[in-house]
Order: structure tokens, then sequence, then C-alpha cells
């Protein structure tokens, strides 16, 4: 996965994000986009309607980068968990 730089990563708009307001898991690339659905449920403090906003913004992304999901909702990741 390629490497974001902390000054690329705070001068990335808060829409370039799947969790725009606490800045985790960018969605810059296929990389990006992979590891945030890997990540998902590490990420802490956050209702599920930002939950259900993140996923939207990740399948967006995805479709973007060619990456294809298995899962079509974050609560199926959650089963794995």
């Amino acid at each position: 996965m390629s490497e974001l730089s902390t000054k690329a990563r705070n001068q990335m708009a808060g829409v370039r994000f799947a969790f725009p307001e606490q800045r985790k898991e960018p969605l810059e690339n296929a990389a990006h986009v992979r590891n945030a659905v890997a990540r998902f449920n590490q990420v802490t403090d956050v209702t599920d309607a930002e939950r259900d906003a993140a996923w939207q913004r990740i399948e967006v992304a995805a479709q973007c980068f060619g990456v294809t999901l298995s899962e079509t909702s974050w609560h199926e990741l959650k089963a794995h968990a």
C-alpha cells in the first residue's frame, strides 16, 4: 500500500476519508480502499450513522478504483469479527 506522508494526509480534504470527522481511513487508491475495509471495525468512537456514511464512501471509492467488495454492508464485517 502506498504510504501517505503526514503532510499529504493533513492536506487531504475530509471527504477523501471514510471517516472524515476523525480523518480515519483515507480512500486515495485501491490499496487504501481495501485497507479501509480491513480496518473498518478498528475505528472507535463513531456512531452507526457515521459507519453507514463511511461505508457509502468506501463503496463509491471501490467502484472508482475497481475494487470488488464481497460485503454489501458494514454489518457483514461485524459478523466476521
